[in-house]
């Protein structure tokens, strides 16, 4: 009995270690040799800042919310009149990102609530920022980040509903590739006295319905590897959609002003 239970255990520990050996670390993606974020103990896109936790949520409450009285229709399925810049693909409802540059509104916007609708493509292509990548650039400053992250790991605050190079999402409720999802952004400018900062800009970002910024500073204008920063400029400017050669699409686009 002792050789037959001694057999048992040596065979378990060895499925157990092979196991273990099957199963890699998740590897890190980021860097090392960035700025600190101010009031952070992480790095701008610090390879070592944990991942969001996972959560999976059933389909966005708002997903094909119609505009409330008083909203102003960015995108409506149809066309591109309140839009500059790339010539994206208009079919069936939605907008598609194809390497012919980011959109921006014709008209100038702050204060606001805004309401989004977006999927990655379907077919997965790349990894970490290479895929699915695209962006939410409020005042053309302000970036709240679009990205395939579901099973796709890059550097946490560069994932999908990051504060690009600032803020992760408090976590990770990306949806499968080709689904559509939501952002529901409520957006508090900024406020200058000539060149000097007053009033940092805040946000609010709901991604699939789930609160994942709650009434989060911005440190400043988006950056790669660098340290964001405020530079005075109007109440309002457009908002820009980041065409990053993904093809991104978007529909149902509206916001409603706000007065702070």
């Amino acid at each position: 009995m002792k050789t037959i239970l001694s057999g048992f255990l040596a065979a378990t520990l060895a499925m157990t270690l092979a196991l273990a050996a099957d199963k890699k670390p998740q590897p890190k993606v980021g860097y090392t040799d960035t700025p600190l974020i101010p009031g952070q103990k992480w790095r701008v896109h610090d390879a070592d800042r944990p991942q969001p936790k996972i959560a999976k949520p059933e389909a966005s409450p708002t997903l094909g919310a119609k505009p409330p009285e008083g909203a102003v229709v960015l995108f409506d399925g149809t066309n591109l009149d309140r839009w500059t810049g790339g010539k994206w693909k208009v079919e069936n409802g939605y907008m598609e990102i194809n390497k012919t540059g980011g959109l921006t509104t014709k008209e100038g916007l702050g204060s606001m609530n805004l309401h989004l609708e977006f999927a990655t493509p379907k077919q997965v292509r790349g990894e970490s920022q290479g895929r699915g990548n695209s962006g939410v650039i409020i005042m053309g400053r302000y970036e709240v980040q679009v990205l395939d992250s579901y099973d796709n790991v890059t550097y946490a605050d560069g994932q999908c509903a990051a504060i690009y190079g600032q803020h992760p999402p408090e976590v990770n409720v990306s949806l499968p590739p080709g689904e559509w999802q939501t952002y529901d952004i409520e957006f508090h400018a900024p406020k200058f006295s000539g060149d000097k900062l007053d009033k940092p800009a805040r946000v609010t970002v709901r991604h699939n319905g789930v609160v994942v910024h709650n009434d989060r500073e911005i440190l400043g204008s988006v950056s790669h590897r660098g340290l964001p920063k405020y530079s005075a400029h109007p109440e309002k400017l457009p908002l820009n959609l980041q065409d990053h050669g993904n093809p991104v699409r978007y529909r149902n686009i509206w916001v409603l002003p706000l007065k702070d």
